[in-house]
């Protein structure tokens, strides 16, 4: 396995403990920092989505409700389309100047377009200039996020303890899952309190305005983060001989690109896709969808830190394998859902959340297991952002739209055929290239 320890200067619990598999206070800080930035990350993105239904007919001639709802959907996958780009540029600079600047830089640009968000005028105020806003900040927001997941597990793995991969993927993605939580119970609460008219009206504000506060809140945080590069990894690491290593390790980015895009796609048809359908198709009661994708949320910030602990000291390769091909069969759980129902949207959505919390959980150290330390940042956002551009951005899309066109049973076959895929390409680049954290 890849020797991840760091120099002096950099606090690690693999140098500066006796007990190699305890946490040092300088490593808990860290992990705090970074994962509270995935916190911030999720709760943004989710925000936007589980709001499309009130953002659409803000930022869009309000001509027709679904219409203005997949206008506002087509500009969340917009920001996935420039997650790749975030990877290539964020990703080379991380694996140059070391892990700490770039993560600062993501956590900026994400607070300062969710702040522009929340304070941009409405289209029938300023006219098309609102939509364009959106999309400007949705490209930023995107360009942010391409690194700001796959650098912050990767991060989170150099500076834990060898063994302890398991606990990194739980805790890690215990912050990711509050942030999903947060996303859902302020705007349950939101929606409670000033009712569903107002949302529409200035209420899906509010959130966005949170969001802006708590990642100024992760920047101060996040300024003592520990480096994980060492001053002669970041010298020799020439943008050339980053992407000379990521070229001959492409099996390993293609593996990421599936492992990634078949976990979102399940994510996001759950966490965003099913609540805008009973939204907006069958348009059931916001205040309830919200309530039920809160209880979503708790199912999965529990579950995260329950399979953390049980993954910690095991094999990831296996339980990576056993999780994946148990989300083949549950993804169908989305068919029972095709008529007007809250007790059918909750059947489903609380149905496949324990195998979603099992693959979404685990994912992130996975697709750092398959790059070596020295092109990590590159390689595993590059796949990370191709994956969740490709098949996490456009899947609630596609399940709104295929359930307008009463195709419902479609979505869940590409699903399906995407962890299948998931599963040869990372047993593909296990065996050419060999795994470099964990076993």
């Amino acid at each position: 396995m890849l020797d991840i320890q760091t120099d002096n200067a950099v606090p690690s619990s693999k140098a500066t403990t006796p007990d190699r598999s305890r946490f040092s206070p300088e490593v808990r800080k860290g992990l705090l920092g970074l994962g509270l930035g995935n916190a911030l990350e999720w709760y943004d993105w989710m925000v936007f989505g589980l709001l499309s239904a009130f953002i659409g007919p803000n930022f869009f001639p309000n001509t027709e409700p679904l219409s203005a709802t997949l206008n506002a959907l087509a500009v969340f996958a917009v920001g996935f389309a420039f997650r790749p780009l975030g990877g290539i540029l964020l990703g080379t600079l991380a694996d140059r100047i070391g892990r700490r600047r770039v993560m600062l830089l993501s956590i900026m640009l994400m607070a300062g377009t969710t702040l522009v968000i929340a304070i941009t005028p409405s289209y029938a105020t300023i006219g098309p200039a609102a939509g364009i806003i959106l999309v400007a900040c949705r490209v930023l927001q995107g360009i942010s996020t391409g690194i700001e997941a796959p650098l912050s597990t990767s991060h989170a793995v150099e500076l834990a303890p060898e063994g302890r991969e398991g606990y990194v993927a739980g805790i890690m993605s215990f912050y990711v899952n509050i942030g999903i939580l947060m996303a859902s119970l302020v705007s349950f609460l939101c929606s409670l309190v000033i009712g569903g008219a107002a949302m529409g009206e200035w209420g899906w504000r509010v959130p966005f305005i949170i969001g802006a506060l708590f990642g100024f809140v992760v920047l101060y945080l996040r300024r003592s983060l520990p480096e994980t590069l060492k001053e002669e990894e970041m010298a020799t690491n020439t943008p050339r001989a980053v992407w000379r290593g990521v070229g001959k390790h492409w099996l390993s980015v293609l593996a990421i690109v599936f492992v990634v895009g078949a976990a979102q796609a399940y994510n996001y048809a759950w966490n965003v896709g099913l609540p805008s359908a009973a939204r907006s198709g069958f348009k059931e009661d916001p205040t309830a969808v919200f309530a039920l994708t809160t209880v979503l949320g708790v199912i999965l910030v529990v579950g995260s830190w329950v399979i953390g602990k049980l993954a910690d000291g095991k094999a990831m390769s296996r339980w990576f394998l056993v999780t994946r091909i148990l989300a083949i069969p549950s993804v169908f759980l989305m068919l029972l859902y095709v008529q007007p129902g809250i007790g059918g949207f909750a059947a489903v959505l609380l149905g496949g959340s324990i195998i979603l919390v099992l693959n979404m959980t685990l994912y992130n150290v996975v697709s750092s297991s398959l790059m070596p330390k020295n092109i990590r940042g590159t390689g595993v956002a590059l796949g990370y952002g191709i994956g969740v551009a490709v098949f996490g951005g456009t899947a609630s899309y596609l399940l709104v739209w295929f359930q307008s066109l009463n195709l419902t049973w479609i979505f869940p076959v590409y699903v399906a055929v995407l962890s299948i895929l998931s599963i040869v390409f990372y047993i593909a680049a296990r065996r050419s290239n060999g795994i470099f954290v964990g076993k």
